[in-house]
Order: C-alpha cells, then sequence, then structure tokens
C-alpha cells in the first residue's frame, strides 16, 4: 500500500533554535482513517500545517500525496492542497455571506482539478448531489450563518469531500460537540470519505475517538520535542 503522507527528520519552529516540532519518521498509508491524538500545545496544529503545506519545515522531507512540499513554491503548494486535501476546521469556517450552496461549490470553483473530478454532468448537480446525501438539500439557498451547528457540520464536510480530494484533514471539529453529536459527525464523515476514497488524518486530544480509527497516533511518541 503507498503512503499518503511520508514524513522523515522533519523539524519545524517559528523561532530561530526553537522548534516545536521535530519527527523523525511518519508515515500513513492511503485510504486510511487516522487519528492524532494529544493535549493542547503538543504541536498536532503545526503538524497539520506543514501537511497542509501551509508552513515549511526548516529541516528534513514532507512528501504529501506525491509531492515533496519542501520543494514546492508557495503557489504551487497552495494548487495542492486545494486541488487534493480537504480540509475540516474546528470551527467550520463557512463563509457567513455565502449560501450553503455557494460555500459547498467553493474548492471547485478555484480547483480545476477538483471540478474535474467531480461525478455529476455539472458542478451544481453534484452539489445537489452531496447535499442530498448529507441531508443538506433543503438548506442550499440558505445562508450559512442561519444553520445550527449539526448543519453548519454538515456543510463543511460537503466542501471538504467536493472535487474527490484524496487526503481530509480534520483540525478538532469535534472539540466542542456532546457525545451523540460527536457520533453523528463522525459516522457522516467516515461516509463521505469511503465514498470518493479518501485518506483521513483526524485530529483531537478526545482518545475516547480511538477505537472508530484504523490507526492512531499519538503526538507525544513521533514529536521529539517535548511540551
Amino acid at each position: 500500500m503507498s503512503t499518503a503522507v511520508h514524513m522523515h527528520d522533519v523539524v519545524f519552529g517559528y523561532h530561530a533554535h526553537s522548534p516545536v516540532v521535530h519527527v523523525k519518521e511518519l508515515s500513513i498509508d492511503k485510504g486510511r482513517r487516522i487519528l492524532l491524538h494529544g493535549p493542547s500545545g503538543t504541536g498536532k496544529s503545526t503538524l497539520l500545517g506543514m501537511i497542509a503545506g501551509v508552513l515549511v519545515p526548516q529541516q528534513g522531507t514532507c512528501e504529501v500525496l506525491g509531492k515533496e512540499l519542501t520543494e514546492l513554491s508557495h503557489a504551487a503548494r497552495d494548487r495542492h492542497r486545494g486541488s487534493e486535501m480537504g480540509y475540516i476546521f474546528q470551527s467550520y469556517n463557512l463563509i457567513p455571506y455565502l449560501s450553503v450552496k455557494e460555500n459547498i461549490g467553493l474548492p471547485c470553483q478555484a480547483h480545476t482539478k477538483r471540478r474535474m473530478r467531480i461525478l455529476a454532468p455539472s458542478l451544481p448537480e453534484e452539489i445537489s448531489r452531496i447535499a442530498v446525501g448529507l441531508g443538506l438539500a433543503e438548506y442550499l439557498h440558505r445562508g450559512t450563518d442561519r444553520l445550527d451547528i449539526g448543519q453548519q457540520q454538515r456543510v463543511a464536510i460537503a466542501r471538504a469531500i467536493i472535487g474527490r480530494p484524496r487526503l481530509v484533514i480534520a483540525d478538532e471539529p469535534t472539540s466542542s460537540l456532546d457525545n451523540d453529536h460527536r457520533e453523528h459527525f463522525l459516522h457522516l464523515l467516515f461516509e463521505a470519505c469511503e465514498d470518493v476514497r479518501a485518506t483521513i488524518l483526524f485530529v483531537s486530544h478526545d482518545r475516547s475517538l480511538m477505537p472508530r480509527f484504523d490507526e492512531c497516533i499519538a503526538i507525544a511518541d513521533i514529536n521529539q520535542v517535548r511540551a
């Protein structure tokens, strides 16, 4: 099985000579559901930033979906991230002045490769197809500021998986949810990612989620820098 992510001897710090992450080796196989867990302040978000290509390590190699990110320009990393990765933020980061339909379609509007991979004949039809699957069909023309938390979650999932990205990164999206809502979110996310055959990298401080994943990685086990 080939890898979606491979990091070797990666070091990153926001200030010179003060690393916050030092990862000797990290490999994530394609198609797996991975939970990266650990308390706040231990480097989880920094690690995600490097995998997404937002941050560039000062040392080492970081290959994501066949691209060595340290060798790419800022613009090339942006294109790679937008074309090949879906991202779910902790607060979902929906754009309040756009409709649900417009929020879902954004990745395909911004990245031709995402749009070329849709299954329906047109983008509006693809948005509708995904919305039906996530129970959002009746909200497509509603502003996202008029949605409850569960509806916002589903829009965030739809936006992350449209255009069939190969890697979906979720950064603490269930941290403020109760058990029932958390389980429902995971069910929807896993189902949606299975449909597009995406690798999932899910970050949380909640160890109770571990049984739901194929593999669990403690940040303390891979980050040589101690908080």
